[in-house]
């Protein structure tokens, strides 16, 4: 059975991988990507202590907003990050371990692959969504192929995501897509620029927009 969050969050779409320099300053981006329309939102430990930033994001918007964590690479992260609120949890890898924990929780479950040995060991494991990574090696037409063996699987692409090229990403069959440094610039993280973080969200929502309206 399907879980509820991968519907969730095929209907956002775009899935913004958050990696902020504090605490303080993710849960600014976070606001600023908000604003902008991207509701989908992936808090990475790669930034400090993501369980307060979920938690108090959480607070703020509750259901309104899609809230998950990323970059899950000790088993014990697992339970942190969804008693204070998130979601779907994401690795960037396949580990048994680690995703034992993860799908302990009751979170929705995505796991990072590349090759199709790599797919394999994620369905294995239960990842409602195996999550492509690093998709800019291979681009659209890599997902399209592995697609090919595994019609069945949910696939998120992550890495090399723009507006540019958003709507390959979903014509070769991604039900979602990651994106990080497109869409939160390091940069715009660390300057506290947030307005510029606003016109990155709005740009993707544009993109996202024109991708809908274009299917039948």
């Amino acid at each position: 059975m399907t879980h509820p969050v991968v519907a969730e969050a095929s209907r956002h779409g775009v899935i913004a991988v958050l990696r902020a320099p504090s605490p303080d300053a993710a849960v600014e981006g976070a606001e600023a990507l908000i604003r902008g329309g991207v509701r989908a939102l992936e808090i990475t430990y790669s930034t400090p202590d993501p369980a307060s930033v979920i938690r108090e994001l959480d607070r703020r918007h509750g259901q309104d907003v899609l809230l998950g964590a990323g970059t899950l690479t000790r088993p014990e992260q697992a339970a942190e990050v969804a008693e204070a609120g998130a979601r779907f949890l994401v690795s960037p890898g396949s580990v048994a371990e680690v995703a034992e924990a993860m799908r302990a929780t009751g979170a929705a479950v995505m796991l990072g692959a590349l090759t199709p040995t790599e797919v394999m060991r994620a369905a294995q494991l239960g990842a409602d969504v195996v999550k492509i990574f690093p998709a800019s090696l291979g681009g659209p037409a890599f997902l399209r192929a592995l697609r090919a063996p595994f019609p069945d699987l949910a696939f998120m692409p992550t890495g090399g995501v723009n507006p540019q090229n958003l709507a390959d990403w979903f014509a070769a069959g991604a039900v979602a897509v990651g994106a990080g440094g497109e869409l939160t610039p390091a940069r715009a993280l660390a300057e506290a620029a947030w307005d510029d973080v606003e016109r990155s969200a709005r740009r993707f929502t544009d993109a996202l927009g024109a991708v809908r309206s274009a299917q039948p």
